[in-house]
């Protein structure tokens, strides 16, 4: 059954999401299943299974609708996996987060707290260069003393996602899912229009993913990612209704 609680009535969180660069990665399915809350299947595109590295900026952000002084707009980066969930409905389909980063302890600690997730705080910093042709845009962290990154060149112009493409699989999740127990986990939908891309011209990611993740993720230290994409971003926001469901619903 259901278990489901509702503090009020209202969004938890406004900001706008700027320059979403995705490195998507297929990856043995067998790495992600430790990582996998109950009730829920690894989604998959062609019969594959992605994790994808993840670095956009957060601007403007508001919780219930208040500015967050100082610490509202900031660079994450995070490593995530697609899942989907059965319900009367139909399926839903949602991402699990490895680990996010963002520069500020705060905002980590109350993303922890409210939702459950496993942020951390380190040094972060962004670069984004727009000319007539080319737009560059650079994410940075530091784990320890090193310094690492991922950058994309990209068209200036946009375009819509391709239907049935893998790009649209890798946008197209609504639905955040946390794993609280061994049996227990949850759920909160993140809304945000179809997001516009740009073709990637060119991209370097520098990243030592068994030293920012854990070993079980240490291959993709020498995996070519599948595909990168960047997408424009926009408004989005995130609900306060939460719903917690187990294995046996």
């Amino acid at each position: 059954m259901y278990l489901c609680f509702t503090f009020m009535a209202t969004t938890f969180l406004k900001a706008r999401w700027e320059n979403l660069i995705m490195a998507n990665y297929s990856i043995d399915p067998k790495i992600l299943l430790p990582f996998l809350p109950a009730g829920l299947e690894l989604d998959t595109y062609n019969g594959k299974t992605f994790v994808s590295l993840v670095g956009f900026l957060f601007r403007d952000s508001k919780i219930f609708n208040i500015p967050i002084p100082f610490m509202g707009t900031f660079e994450e980066v995070n490593l995530r996996f697609y899942v989907k969930r059965k319900t009367s409905e139909g399926y839903r389909r949602g991402v699990v987060f490895i680990s996010e980063t963002v520069p500020y302890k705060p905002v980590a600690w109350l993303a922890n707290k409210l939702y459950k997730e496993h942020y951390i705080a380190i040094p972060t910093k962004h670069h984004l260069d727009v000319n007539t042709d080319i737009k560059t845009v650079k994410y940075e962290w530091k784990v320890n003393e090193n310094w690492n990154s991922i950058l994309v060149k990209s068209k200036i112009e946009s375009r819509q996602m391709q239907q049935g493409s893998l790009e649209e699989f890798i946008f197209e999740h609504y639905y955040g899912y946390t794993k609280l127990s061994d049996e227990e986990s949850q759920e909160y939908r993140v809304n945000h229009p179809r997001w516009m891309v740009h073709d990637v011209i060119e991209e370097t990611i520098q990243c030592d993913f068994s030293q920012m993740y854990g070993h079980s993720f240490g291959s993709l230290n020498h995996q070519m990612p599948d595909s990168v994409i960047i997408a424009e971003g926009s408004e989005i926001s995130v609900d306060w209704k939460r719903i917690k469901f187990n294995c046996n619903f």
